[in-house]
């Protein structure tokens, strides 16, 4: 009489993406067993106390009066297959086979790099993924006003790409082995200048005056203030020109009659230009 066993990770499906696994065959008989073997589909691993594959992860852990059991070490997907132990009695040969099916983690193997584009273009983004069994590879749009997946598949495409539309997309690979993987790719989507904000201000003479102007951009504006078709350069005594990407201010720290009047603000960028009218305006002190 005789009976097979296995340790948990034979039955099983076993994960072997990040750690190192090994699995035990076990087959518990007695004493009117005579032979014992073995064998990975047609191929003898061992035969008794003896060797026949070539495959050092193989090795043999007890050949006793109850038990035959060998161990695999390093455990790979090409392990995966029937394992037969044969056992010879005096009657005649028995054999019974286990499946080891190995699972493996999900991991990207090739994702898109981080792109630049003009708005209006369209975009491809590739994710490609390994694992057993084979994983799901989904796109999300990293954003406050995105809502749940934009694409379930290893390709994102978006057609006529809009501003609202930039940012991190990120894929995920999933098969539920491990932990679902992660990558990002981050999208930039250029537009040409647009000014969201350029108010007149009053300010009495002799006060401290600013005009400003704001414009949203990609790449970011760069801006230049022009009165009576004049640009205004940079050092004129009493006025100032302060830059920021998206934001300009044209300081008058002592304002004259002279001063006053209508200023335009110009924005632009590699994709454009666009520009706004500013007056700066008389205002009496209370």
């Amino acid at each position: 009489m005789y009976k097979f066993e296995a340790s948990l990770c034979v039955l099983c499906n076993i994960a072997i993406s990040s750690i190192i696994v090994r699995i035990r065959m076990l087959c518990t008989i007695d004493n009117r067993v005579t032979r014992v073997a073995w064998l990975n589909r047609s191929t003898i691993l061992y035969a008794g106390n003896d060797k026949w594959c070539l495959d050092p992860r193989v090795v043999l852990l007890s050949n006793t009066q109850t038990q035959y059991s060998i161990e695999i070490q390093n455990v790979d997907v090409y392990d995966e297959g029937p394992y037969t132990c044969s056992v010879q009695t005096d009657n005649h040969p028995k054999t019974s086979r286990v499946h080891l099916i190995v699972q493996v983690s999900p991991k990207i193997v090739e994702i898109s790099s981080d792109i630049s584009i003009n708005e209006g273009n369209n975009i491809s983004l590739t994710c490609i993924a390994t694992g057993r069994p084979e994983p799901t590879v989904t796109w999300r749009h990293i954003s406050p006003k995105a809502v749940g997946f934009v694409s379930e598949d290893e390709y994102l495409e978006i057609q006529g790409i809009t501003r609202e539309q930039s940012g991190d997309y990120e894929c995920s690979a999933s098969n539920d082995v491990a932990a679902p993987v992660v990558r990002r790719v981050k999208v930039t989507v250029n537009y040409p200048p647009y000014i969201s904000e350029a108010k007149g201000t009053g300010v009495p003479v002799g006060q401290k005056g600013t005009l400003q102007c704001e414009a949203s951009a990609v790449p970011s504006a760069e801006f230049q203030w022009y009165k009576d078709d004049k640009r205004l350069i940079e050092g004129k005594k009493g006025v100032k020109v302060e830059n920021r990407p998206f934001l300009s201010k044209l300081i008058f720290f002592n304002v004259s009659e002279h001063d006053y009047g209508n200023y335009t603000c110009v924005a632009s960028n590699k994709l454009g230009h666009t520009n706004a009218s500013i007056t700066l305006f008389g205002e009496n002190v209370p």
